[in-house]
Protein backbone atom coordinates (compact mmCIF):
# COMPACT_ATOMS: atom_id res chain seq x y z
CA UNK A 1 0.00 0.00 0.00
CA UNK A 2 1.54 3.30 -1.03
CA UNK A 3 0.00 6.67 -0.28
CA UNK A 4 1.82 9.77 -1.44
CA UNK A 5 -0.33 12.49 0.06
CA UNK A 6 -1.53 13.82 3.35
CA UNK A 7 -5.18 13.97 4.38
CA UNK A 8 -6.93 16.34 6.73
CA UNK A 9 -7.96 14.67 9.97
CA UNK A 10 -11.53 15.89 9.59
CA UNK A 11 -11.75 14.47 6.06
CA UNK A 12 -10.53 11.07 7.22
CA UNK A 13 -12.93 11.06 10.16
CA UNK A 14 -15.79 11.95 7.83
CA UNK A 15 -14.92 9.04 5.54
CA UNK A 16 -14.46 6.51 8.35
CA UNK A 17 -17.62 7.57 10.20
CA UNK A 18 -20.17 8.65 7.57
CA UNK A 19 -23.05 7.91 9.95
CA UNK A 20 -21.97 10.76 12.25
CA UNK A 21 -24.16 13.82 12.37
CA UNK A 22 -21.28 16.21 11.71
CA UNK A 23 -17.50 16.43 11.41
CA UNK A 24 -16.96 17.18 15.10
CA UNK A 25 -18.76 14.00 16.13
CA UNK A 26 -16.73 11.99 13.61
CA UNK A 27 -13.51 13.51 14.95
CA UNK A 28 -14.49 12.55 18.49
CA UNK A 29 -15.14 8.97 17.41
CA UNK A 30 -11.77 8.76 15.65
CA UNK A 31 -9.91 10.21 18.66
CA UNK A 32 -11.75 7.79 20.96
CA UNK A 33 -10.82 4.82 18.74
CA UNK A 34 -7.16 5.84 18.76
CA UNK A 35 -7.15 6.46 22.51
CA UNK A 36 -8.79 3.14 23.41
CA UNK A 37 -6.70 1.01 21.05
CA UNK A 38 -3.21 0.61 22.56
CA UNK A 39 -1.80 -1.08 19.45
CA UNK A 40 -3.00 1.70 17.14
CA UNK A 41 -1.87 4.39 19.57
CA UNK A 42 1.63 2.90 19.85
CA UNK A 43 2.02 2.51 16.09
CA UNK A 44 0.92 6.10 15.49
CA UNK A 45 3.35 7.35 18.13
CA UNK A 46 6.18 5.64 16.25
CA UNK A 47 5.43 7.36 12.92
CA UNK A 48 4.00 10.71 14.08
CA UNK A 49 6.13 13.82 13.79
CA UNK A 50 3.66 16.49 14.85
CA UNK A 51 0.73 15.38 16.98
CA UNK A 52 -0.95 18.78 16.77
CA UNK A 53 -1.02 18.90 12.98
CA UNK A 54 -4.40 19.15 11.27
CA UNK A 55 -3.51 16.35 8.86
CA UNK A 56 -2.28 12.75 8.81
CA UNK A 57 0.83 11.93 6.82
CA UNK A 58 0.77 9.04 4.37
CA UNK A 59 2.52 6.80 6.92
CA UNK A 60 -0.04 7.61 9.61
CA UNK A 61 -2.84 7.04 7.11
CA UNK A 62 -1.46 3.59 6.28
CA UNK A 63 -1.38 2.66 9.98
CA UNK A 64 -4.95 3.85 10.57
CA UNK A 65 -6.35 2.09 7.51
CA UNK A 66 -4.53 -1.11 8.43
CA UNK A 67 -6.18 -0.94 11.88
CA UNK A 68 -9.62 -0.53 10.29
CA UNK A 69 -8.84 -3.30 7.71
CA UNK A 70 -9.39 -0.95 4.77
CA UNK A 71 -7.33 -1.37 1.61
CA UNK A 72 -6.10 1.54 -0.50
CA UNK A 73 -8.65 0.74 -3.19
CA UNK A 74 -11.51 0.67 -0.68
CA UNK A 75 -10.33 3.95 0.81
CA UNK A 76 -10.32 5.65 -2.60
CA UNK A 77 -13.97 4.58 -3.05
CA UNK A 78 -15.08 6.09 0.30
Amino acid sequence: MAFFRTILKQDLAGKLYPQSSNVNAAMQLLRKEIKHSPALNNQLNLVTRNRRAHYYTHKELEVILKHFCISQEEFELL
